[in-house]
């Protein structure tokens, strides 16, 4: 029972409403039940004032004790007169009398076996009193209170069933929710409907839907990384099993240091692809995620991207460094970020000539920032510009160097930080530049 009370929240409302409808209908009762038998009381008093001053004008047509009601009995009230001698003179029942008070005004007395609210008042030499049995003063003044509260008691249970079904009916879309998750399959992630749902529920459902197109976007970049790693590692793995194939075929010594050679420049090519396939997926697992942005100063990033890539550069005798930095700071991922730039550096390194130049360039363009990167290299077909942002394709021959996943990993962060990429001959370095720009805050930009 008590752990149906706690994990049910249609139960807990109807637990404490029908609970604080049954002590609110017992509180006003008993209020409403005291009430009436003050009233009550007050009533009766009023009234036992009005007979005795009715009787203020004379005594009744017969005057003899006992001889007075002509065998009605009034047993509600019983009037006696007496003289200022102390004689009784009139008695409206047939009963012994009651004792003669010398305190005039309300008085409860014993006598006959019960009590008395007895009134007294003087007046022409006479003393009136006016008495009422406390027994039947207190049944009647308390089935006028049962008759006042009788429609609470009616109406209680009535509006405990109004509120057992407004309580099932605003937790109806609630339930709705819950059958509709419980009856889906494993793989469907599509979005819960919100038609209906009240304004305290809506939330939640809106975060479980964004949550489902977190998980969907996992599972799809998994799908998509499995199958770009199938198809990607057939032609490296194929390749070098051919080359060890020649190597174990090589007739004297010198082809079978070309056979080396190039295993080895196969097997730098395939670490090389699984690597960067690597990076993309832990990238768009960070973007499924949803991790949170943060403050990110792009002079920094730039700096531990050169550190990364100017073993490479040094070996090509390339100049890799900064041209032009402003202080500039967006949100985002500092790893995601120093991974887009190192891409950049790799593939400007890769298609430099030897002795050749990259620079780094960090700019404000009004509330925007521009983060740069050029090469001296032989530049891109405008016509290819575009193509090289997609995965897997290599411009060139087939032959060409590269996976082709640098420049879409580029793209990818690109997209994650709400930065538009852009490809264009380098005017300071002749070669190609790559321009990524990070949109102004409070634009859509520096989300992550």
């Amino acid at each position: 029972m008590t752990r149906s009370l706690t994990g049910s929240l249609r139960a807990r409302l109807l637990w404490f409403l029908l609970a604080a409808i049954v002590l609110a209908a017992g509180a006003q009762a008993l209020v409403a039940y005291r009430t009436v038998l003050h009233e009550a009381d007050d009533i009766f008093d009023y009234h036992m004032q009005q007979m005795a001053m009715s009787l203020r004008s004379g005594l009744p047509p017969s005057a003899a004790v006992g001889g007075i009601g002509g065998g009605e009995q009034n047993f509600e009230f019983v009037v006696q007169v007496w003289t200022a001698d102390g004689v009784r003179v009139f008695e409206s029942a047939d009963q012994a009398a009651l004792p003669q008070l010398a305190v005039l005004g309300f008085a409860d007395v014993r006598a006959r076996g019960t009590t008395y609210r007895v009134f007294s008042m003087q007046t022409r030499g006479l003393v009136i009193q006016v008495a009422q049995d406390m027994a039947a003063r207190r049944s009647m003044a308390g089935t006028l209170a049962l008759r006042t509260i009788a429609p609470v008691a009616l109406m209680a249970p009535l509006l405990m069933l109004v509120v057992w079904w407004v309580v099932s009916r605003s937790l109806a879309p609630v339930a709705r929710v819950r059958t509709q998750v419980a009856s889906r399959q494993a793989d469907d992630l599509s979005p819960v409907s919100e038609e209906g749902l009240p304004e305290e529920v809506r939330p939640l459902v809106q975060e479980l839907n964004l949550l489902f197109g977190r998980v969907r976007h996992a599972f799809d970049a998994q799908k998509h990384f499995v199958a770009d790693a199938a198809h990607e590692l057939r032609s490296p793995l194929a390749a070098l099993k051919l080359q060890v194939q020649g190597l174990q075929r090589a007739p004297d010594d010198a082809a079978r240091d070309i056979a080396v050679s190039r295993l080895v420049a196969g097997i730098d090519r395939s670490t090389r692809l699984v690597e960067q396939m690597l990076a993309l997926a832990r990238h768009e697992a960070s973007m499924a995620a949803g991790a949170k942005p943060e403050p990110v100063d792009l002079a920094e990033v730039a700096r531990l991207a050169i550190s990364d890539a100017v073993a490479g550069a040094q070996a090509r005798r390339i100049d890799i460094g900064v041209a032009h930095a402003d202080a500039a700071v967006v949100k985002g991922q500092p790893e995601a970020l120093r991974m887009l730039l190192r891409n950049l550096l790799d593939n400007a390194v890769k298609y430099t000539p030897e002795e050749g130049r990259v620079d780094i360039g960090i700019a404000k363009l009004g509330d925007a920032v521009e983060l740069s990167v050029d090469d001296s290299g032989p530049g891109l077909p405008e016509a290819e510009r575009e193509r090289v942002l997609d995965r897997f394709y290599r411009s060139g021959e087939p032959q060409a160097p590269g996976s082709g996943l640098g420049l879409s990993i580029v793209k990818s962060i690109a997209e994650l930080h709400n930065a538009a990429v852009t490809l264009e001959k380098s005017p300071s370095l002749g070669g190609l530049r790559v321009r990524v720009v990070f949109a102004p805050s409070g634009k859509g930009g520096h989300s992550v």
